[in-house]
């Protein structure tokens, strides 16, 4: 068989490009009441059969059937019988050598993916699906990170023990503390802190858990096996696949019903492994390889998906696509974004815009990659550096933000602004206005966070910052970090836990840690919970000041009046109405208040007058016209619901962000 790099060349060459890319959309099974179709792309095999099975494991073979050949490398077989429930694999002869394979457009799968699987898909849907829909938008995207696993493990949530680690978790309506009736776990819990949009880590198939091992195995699941497919750990029976199809859209409707729009994590820059169904299917089309001949790696995974490849982003896109139709998700977080190209994700953002509307699906990624990637051609990776090639409503991780915030991520002992780094003011107000002057078209390209599943949470971050401080002044500057990337520009996110103080003992990436380290623990979260409330009024008060949810390319003007002093940033906020060009919802605005991201809002102030004070001496602010009240400081997030007058001159705490408002502009 032909080198990595001799079916590079043969992949680049005019005839392969003229006489292979295929157009259609129904590559894969497509079964209805009608019939079943299958569709593989193989353009190099020589013979493909199709194999059919009673079971999605052991030796349960009943018909063997060969495929026949079509244009564009496609290889096909039909029946008028429906064969849902059907479990089916590949037989190739590719260059004289035999290849057993699952399919890669398979939307089911039998245990750990091995098997590919026939799904009626109208048979899965749940009772009520067809009606199911994403809640309204608020003037405010927060998206809080979660895995499945994680959100329900711990028996201190009090879900059903069949439940615990599971899709099914989400459906348990109002769990309480262990049970006791009083205090709210999961969804209860969630829907009280306040945030819109649940992202979930990789739920499709993944290869780094044995879907029939024990319970307490986990990972991340950073490690995709089939894409298609969810994964079978999450479900009550992994061993057959209509169960984790139809239990994963019980999770999302669960969600939406609460009020909750829902984010998939998804990992397109490389698979579990090179022995993948891609690999055996259509070998080294999926993959990068350097003229050199060696294997591109900048996912340090092993391998690098070519996404500039005409079928390789094909299949991506439907892929993005099939998951926001078939299981209505409302957003995408990829994976390792600089790895993709950015016509790829311009591509995405297009279609989804055309199909449900601009901007409704979130989009937006990790702006880095791990190492060098082998693109082809002149196609450019979504990079960081690159963030003005991509479409507005395409996001970024701001790592500059974070890392100003409460120190690099990557150097665990290395601070930031709020806990005793110097020379950060400068980024500090760059994060405010969402680093406009960094070639950023508008906030909406930037996600504005401190924590996220990898390195320390931010709680063991300030542990290995501040080792002599002591819990109260951690707990202070974990209040500090919530304010101050709170009253930035661009959208919010935090790792599921940040609002109590969550912890896994230092650890830097837990992706394979046991899950009792990785469990949300709730009954830490009742502890903390005068920090949960701290969380709580900072995301009820960020949906009052639309000065800093503008998402718009003029948002960057409504910052101003900027002082900066060692240890202290304060500046003012325009926090006025802006009209955004659609008369109905103005006059809304006019009549209700105020108006943000389309969802009228409560204006009651015209500036804002923000104060980052980290040093561990109070901070003295002036205040020259009268009419100014004090929303938040750095005990109490919620003053805004009552009146707390400023007048003359203020004192802002150490190691605390202060926030007033005032009802006239300045």
């Amino acid at each position: 068989m032909k080198t990595a790099l001799e079916w590079k060349r043969y992949y680049s060459s005019p005839e392969f490009k003229d006489n292979y890319i295929y157009e259609g959309d129904d590559l894969g099974v497509i079964c209805t009441s009608d019939g079943t179709s299958f569709k593989l792309w193989s353009p190099s095999a020589d013979r493909v059969t199709l194999n059919l099975f009673r079971e999605g494991s052991g030796d349960s073979m009943y018909q063997s059937i060969p495929m026949k050949q079509e244009d564009k490398g496609v290889w096909s077989w039909e029946t008028g019988e429906c064969l849902h429930g059907v479990y089916y694999d590949f037989i190739l002869q590719i260059e004289g050598e035999t290849v057993r394979s699952a399919d890669p457009y398979a939307r089911a799968c039998g245990i750990n993916g091995r098997r590919s699987m026939v799904a009626d898909l109208r048979r899965t849907d749940p009772e009520g699906w067809k009606d199911d829909r994403a809640p309204e938008k608020g003037p405010e995207q927060i998206i809080y990170e979660l895995h499945v696993k994680e959100f329900s493990w711990d028996v201190s949530g009090g879900f059903p023990e069949a439940y615990r680690g599971k899709y099914k978790a989400f459906t348990c309506g109002d769990t309480t503390l262990y049970g006791d009736g009083v205090h709210p776990t999961g969804l209860g819990y969630l829907k009280d802190l306040g945030i819109t949009h649940v992202q979930i880590m990789p739920a499709y198939d993944y290869g780094s858990v044995d879907e029939a091992g024990k319970d307490t195995e986990f990972n991340w699941g950073y490690d995709p096996v089939n894409y298609n497919v969810p994964e079978g750990s999450y479900a009550t029976d992994a061993s057959r696949g209509e169960v984790r199809i139809r239990e994963m859209k019980e999770m999302i409707q669960a969600l939406h019903a609460r009020g909750f729009r829902v984010i998939m994590d998804v990992v397109y820059n490389h698979t579990y492994s090179l022995d993948s169904w891609f690999q055996r299917t259509a070998p080294w089309y999926f993959y990068r390889v350097f003229d050199d001949g060696r294997i591109s790696n900048g996912s340090a995974c092993g391998n690098d998906v070519a996404s500039e490849r005409e079928m390789c982003g094909k299949y991506i896109l439907e892929s993005v696509l099939y998951w926001a139709e078939e299981y209505h998700v409302d957003g995408f977080r990829f994976d390792l974004m600089g790895l993709l190209d950015v016509d790829l994700m311009n591509r995405i953002r297009k279609e989804l815009d055309s199909r449900y509307g601009k901007g409704e699906k979130m989009v937006f990624g990790e702006p880095w990659a791990a190492s060098e990637t082998a693109m082809e051609g002149e196609a450019v990776p979504a990079l960081k550096k690159n963030i003005r090639l991509l479409d507005e409503n395409i996001g970024m991780f701001c790592d500059d933000t974070r890392d100003a915030v409460k120190g690099s991520a990557l150097k665990v002992r290395k601070p930031g602004f709020i806990n005793g780094a110097g020379n950060k003011e400068d980024d500090i107000i760059s994060g405010v206005s969402a680093w406009r002057t960094a070639g950023v078209k508008a906030p909406s390209q930037i996600i504005t966070y401190v924590s996220a599943h990898d390195n320390q949470t931010l709680w063991d971050k300030l542990a290995a910052t501040l080792p002599e401080a002591d819990e109260e002044e951690r707990m202070r500057l974990n209040r500090m970090a919530a304010a101050l990337y709170m009253t930035c520009q661009g959208t919010l996110f935090f790792l599921s836990g940040e609002e109590f103080a969550r912890t896994k003992d230092g650890m830097e990436d837990s992706f394979n840690a046991p899950i009792a380290l990785n469990r949300l623990d709730w009954e830490r979260a009742w502890k903390n919970r005068e920090l949960v409330e701290y969380y709580r009024g900072l995301i009820a008060l960020r949906r009052l000041l639309p000065g800093l949810c503008d998402k718009s390319e003029q948002a960057a003007e409504r910052i101003y009046g900027v002082k900066k002093e060692n240890g202290v940033v304060s500046f003012l906020v325009d926090n006025h109405i802006r009209k955004n060009g659609n008369p109905q919802r103005e006059k809304e605005a006019q009549r209700s208040g105020n108006m943000q991201g389309g969802a009228v809002v409560k204006n009651r102030w015209k500036t804002l007058k923000i104060v980052y004070n980290s040093s561990r001496t109070e901070y003295s602010v002036s205040l020259d016209e009268d009419g100014w009240t004090i929303l938040c400081d750095g005990q109490d997030s919620r003053l805004w619901e009552s009146d707390h007058p400023a007048v003359g001159e203020i004192k802002a705490a150490p190691q605390s962000v202060l926030v007033l408002g005032r009802k006239k502009a300045i």
